[in-house]
């Protein structure tokens, strides 16, 4: 029988030399610009805080060769530490072992560190990096998988799940990041279901792994990818300024900071940036970066659906989601894309007791043939449904302009607004006065002897007893009418009324992909 002394130092030599790595792999990593999973996690987790889980576990395979090929750890690194003394589960795919392709142990170590994080009510991080299944394991690889998807849509609503994509993230695996709540993309890394050469045998079309599923396609085109960075290190330092907006679980809020800016402030800038003409655009992250503490405003998915502004900021030190229409793009205007963005973002805020801030000026739902037949009655639904529901502190703001439903979806005090807040120049109708006059006064202004000047008449007439926020104020349809200077102020005096903490309960919803 081996001594203990024997065990003893067999286990301290073969512990070292997992931690060293393979050092041609991890040159290899290093030629492709990538950090190594575990310089990786060094960079993201306090210092000394790390606790590495199954780091001896191997895969079980035997076949086509796999006993010759066993690694320890099995190409995934999982444990917990701190991230800023904030408890955290991490598992980080490490390509330098077997290409960290998911086999049945890679997977199952993936499924139990998801699984602790939400019984332990703290964030699960995973950094992505696979070439894929691991073909060999079969039926092994795919059950492995169904268990890491079946603990991320059960973690869901519950804990926050982020998805780190800082290489190849390829199968049926890439369903992982869309179960998570937020995905934060690196520069030159993929995310896709099939690759080229599967695209290539199916459909006979040719195609790079940037078309099917690179930054630009996630971050432009489909809205997986809510952040992108330039590299490794880059990517996991912001995170974290990520995760200091967050709460640890839905059953706490999120941690509030003493900012130093001034509740009172007076935000005069706000009127100057309104333009004069109704019609004419403005950048709303500018008016949000004035109203939040020291403009540190974070803005997710920047580069999809424009028309729509959704993002995190402090007022008081607190957290706060924002909402807000885009007058840059589409001139407002809320069409499918900008729905399900905003609507994905009103589920997560109300899952983690996150107070939403919407900022109104649009001028309707988009119209026409291909946004009808897409459904955009149906997406609008969802973001409807999802203020409706949602049971977090509500505030919002009508700066210029609501036409039709479209101020409906911004969340109306019938739609469950605690508090509206409105601009005194807000037009607030189901048709602009053009539009409008057409139909009330159609046969008046045929009969006219003068058309053009009827009409311009009964425009100024409707204007006049319609545009302005004393109409909305009158009919109870705001709260209150404010000064442009008040704006920062106003929020904060509501949100110190309704607070996230007053309201906080059991698991309500997860936060389901839309």
């Amino acid at each position: 029988m081996e001594s203990k002394e024997s065990l003893l130092e067999r286990f301290v030599q073969k512990d070292k030399e997992i931690v060293a790595g393979d050092s041609k792999a991890i040159q290899r990593q290093h030629e492709r610009n990538r950090l190594t999973a575990r310089e990786r996690i060094s960079l993201l987790v306090d210092p000394g805080t790390f606790v590495e889980e199954f780091r001896f576990s191997e895969s079980r395979c035997s076949e086509f060769g796999m006993d010759e090929l066993r690694r320890p750890t099995d190409g995934v690194i999982c444990g917990h530490g701190t991230i800023e003394k904030r408890r955290v589960f991490v598992f980080a795919q490490d390509r330098t072992v077997l290409n960290a392709s998911v086999g049945g142990v890679h997977g199952e170590k993936i499924a139990h560190t998801i699984e602790r994080a939400h019984k332990a009510g703290v964030p699960c991080i995973g950094l992505y990096d696979s070439v894929g299944a691991r073909i060999q394991e079969s039926l092994d690889s795919s059950r492995s998988v169904g268990k890491v998807l079946y603990n991320l849509a059960r973690a869901s609503g519950s804990i926050p799940l982020f998805a780190i994509i800082m290489g190849t993230c390829a199968g049926v695996a890439a369903y992982s990041p869309a179960l998570s709540d937020l995905v934060v993309m690196v520069k030159g890394s993929h995310l896709f279901i099939t690759g080229p050469q599967v695209v290539k045998a199916s459909l006979g079309e040719d195609v790079t792994l940037e078309e099917l599923g690179g930054t630009d396609v996630h971050s432009q085109k489909t809205g997986m990818a809510d952040l992108v960075y330039q590299s490794d290190a880059v990517c996991l330092e912001e995170f974290k300024r990520l995760l200091r907006y967050l709460p640890s679980s839905a059953r706490e809020i999120s941690p509030v900071f003493d900012s130093g800016d001034d509740p009172e402030r007076e935000t005069n800038e706000l009127f100057h940036l309104l333009p004069e003409d109704r019609k004419a655009p403005y950048d709303i992250r500018e008016m949000i970066k004035i109203i939040v503490d020291h403009e540190d405003f974070l803005e997710l998915k920047p580069d999809f659906a424009k028309n729509m502004v959704i993002g995190f900021g402090r007022l008081d030190g607190r957290t706060v989601g924002f909402v807000a229409n885009q007058n840059l793009h589409l001139s407002g205007s809320i069409d499918i894309d900008a729905t399900d963005k905003a609507a994905r973002f009103i589920r997560f805020c109300d899952s983690f007791n996150i107070p939403i801030i919407t900022m109104v000026d649009t001028l309707g739902v988009a119209v026409g043939k291909e946004q009808e037949n897409r459904g955009i009655l149906r997406h609008g639904a969802r973001m409807m449904c999802a203020y409706a529901n949602s049971q977090v502190p509500k505030i919002t703001l009508m700066l210029r302009k609501g036409y039709g439903g479209a101020k409906q979806a911004m969340c109306t005090r019938d739609l469950g607004a605690d508090q509206v807040l409105g601009w005194p120049f807000l037009d607030l109708v189901v048709l602009e006065a053009k539009g409008a006059v057409e139909v009330l006064y159609r046969k008046e202004i045929e009969n006219a002897p003068d058309p053009e000047a009827m009409r311009k008449e009964k425009m100024k007439e409707y204007e006049e007893r319609f545009v302005g926020a004393f109409d909305a104020a009158a009919k109870s349809f705001i709260h209150r009418v404010i000064h442009p200077k008040d704006t920062r102020k106003a929020l904060i005096q509501a949100l110190r009324i309704y607070r996230p903490e007053d309201r906080l309960k059991e698991k309500r919803h997860g936060t389901i992909p839309l």
